[in-house]
């Protein structure tokens, strides 16, 4: 039967090409390789807070608990940053001989001018803090008070996004959080007038506190 339409020679041809499916015409293609050769194992900290800082995200490393502590400290004090909120059990410990007062309570991060949290990994490629919602804290933690302030150690840096994405899929062992978001850096949106506005749609400014744990586990 000859086809009297274009519409049918066109469905007459997608036929023919399901039932005699064609060899992709690049097999030889290496669809494994990266694409971009990932930072060296050794210097993920180095790497991650190049990348990190140039989203004028904030870093600062951590030689000790001690240094950690006090960096804390002067940030908070030295911002003005008013009511602190946190909720996550190793974060209270260490804020509890501070004499830093801090809300635990979820209704009470609208009033808070800050956060503390943790985070789940840190990726240094594109210097992205991976934050989900099994931290223990409120998901409104990560995007309404001005100033988000992010506590991790140097055995959560990873090398880039897959790594991130298989750690935590082991940690929770196939039940994975409802929310995993990768910040990087303080919100900002250029939609108005194209003018580049921070804290549009979340913290106004990012800290991101290393502490070295290589020197803490010795």
């Amino acid at each position: 039967m000859k086809e009297s339409t274009t519409k049918e020679k066109v469905l007459k041809r997608i036929r023919d090409a399901l039932v005699k499916s064609m060899p992709p015409p690049y097999g030889g293609v290496d669809m494994e390789t990266p694409v971009i050769d990932p930072p060296p194992a050794d210097r993920l900290d180095e790497a991650f807070a190049t990348a990190f800082t140039e989203s004028k995200g904030m870093f600062v490393f951590c030689r000790n608990v001690e240094e950690l502590t006090d960096g804390i400290t002067t940030l908070v004090k030295g911002k003005a940053a008013g009511k602190l909120y946190c909720n996550e059990g190793f974060l209270k410990e260490l804020l509890a001989g501070l004499s830093l007062p801090y809300e635990d309570e979820n209704d009470k991060i609208a009033s808070c001018q800050a956060a503390l949290t943790g985070c789940e990994s840190l990726v240094a490629r594109h210097g992205s803090i991976v934050l989900s919602s099994r931290q223990g804290v409120s998901r409104k933690a990560f995007v309404m008070p001005d100033i988000h302030i992010v506590v991790a150690g140097t055995h959560q840096l990873v090398a880039d996004t897959k790594d991130a994405y298989r750690q935590i899929s082991e940690k929770y062992s196939g039940n994975l959080p409802s929310l995993i978001t990768f910040v990087g850096g303080p919100s900002r949106t250029a939609d108005i007038e194209k003018t580049l506005v921070y804290g549009m749609h979340g913290p106004r400014e990012v800290y991101l506190f290393l502490l070295d744990m290589t020197t803490e586990t010795q």
